[in-house]
């Protein structure tokens, strides 16, 4: 599930506008109604076997039933849903294009065509995990935890980065909103948590995904793993394909009787704060990689995580105080 490179919005939007056009138009989904290289029509060639009780007499093959002295049948399949193949050439010429590469086509491309059969992957070995939760086994996400990282935002991204000094007002706004987060995670029942659950991490294989980079898991709230996956630090989806996952994800634990609030609306509350919470740690946690570890790249994905943020506290009124200052954030130049 690892993508090279991010899909933006845009490629995404572009991706939409390609069609994929047949030879013939079916329609309907009955058999008869599409030509077969074999004898009758929508079906394809399977096996001719012996004749077993229930068949139907107009499948008899009479030349095989003569030869053998038996009755024999041909069967066949239909051909309602057939395999789409995406081979993309991985050559120089594939770097040219305007105004985007052909390779960046491509990643778009692929990225439209397998997020749900990939996310589903996902949701399903997320469920598992979360099912082989054992008290004990690992750390707690508690509190003290929450707020170091919550605080990096503060001290590296707002100070570090901005070079912002925070009136007395602002620092209030933010240990309220702080206070808030934690509250609410803190509220969550507890499972295990990898921490780091996102495409990047994930890996295709059979069964698939391998999941990689565990050295973070600890026991704690049971929305953040699909909230790291679906506000994703590299690649955003549209908000209306992030509820229906998350609202897969949902169904998938309460079958597999996993302990989610029994109201989506509420539980969609929780996810979107705890993925706020994640946002302003990785806000700050991608500030420090910049001008402590000398690793600016990171930087240039920091608009994405401001984006998740603004848009999530503009949605509560418990959080507008927070939403005002990130307002604030994004139109100080940097």
């Amino acid at each position: 599930m690892q993508v090279a490179r991010v899909v933006s919005a845009d490629v995404l939007r572009q991706v939409k506008l390609i069609e994929l056009r047949a030879r013939r138009l079916v329609t309907t989904l009955f058999s008869g109604e599409y030509r077969s290289v074999f004898r009758g029509q929508g079906i394809e060639f399977a096996e001719v076997r012996a004749y077993e009780q229930g068949d139907d007499y107009r499948a008899i093959d009479w030349n095989v039933s003569a030869r053998m002295g038996a009755p024999y049948v041909k069967t066949f399949v239909e051909e309602r849903e057939l395999t789409l193949l995406l081979v993309v050439d991985r050559s120089g010429s594939v770097e040219f294009g305007r105004p985007l590469p052909k390779s960046e086509r491509a990643v778009g491309v692929a990225a439209e065509a397998n997020a749900d059969t990939l996310f589903r992957d996902a949701i399903d070995a997320l469920v598992r995990w979360q099912l082989a939760t054992r008290a004990g086994e690992l750390p707690p996400y508690d509190e003290a935890l929450l707020r170091r990282e919550m605080a990096l935002f503060p001290e590296w991204y707002l100070g570090r980065h901005l070079g912002l000094t925070l009136s007395a007002a602002q620092q209030a706004a933010l240990e309220a909103a702080f206070s808030l987060l934690a509250a609410s995670a803190l509220a969550q029942p507890t499972v295990y948590v990898h921490r780091d659950y996102m495409p990047r991490n994930l890996m295709l294989c059979e069964p698939n995904p391998g999941v990689l980079d565990f050295q973070d898991a600890v026991i704690g709230p049971i929305g953040y793993d699909i909230a790291s996956l679906l506000r994703d630090a590299f690649v955003s989806w549209e908000e209306a394909r992030v509820i229906d996952w998350c609202a897969r994800y949902w169904e998938a634990a309460k079958r597999a009787q996993l302990p989610v609030d029994a109201d989506f609306a509420e539980f969609y509350r929780s996810f979107e704060w705890m993925g706020l919470q994640r946002h302003l740690k990785v806000l700050g946690i991608f500030s420090r990689l910049t001008y402590r570890d000398g690793k600016p790249k990171y930087l240039a994905d920091t608009p994405r995580f401001l984006g998740y943020a603004r848009a999530v506290t503009a949605r509560y009124a418990a959080l507008a105080p927070l939403a005002r200052l990130l307002e604030q954030v994004a139109g100080k130049p940097k």
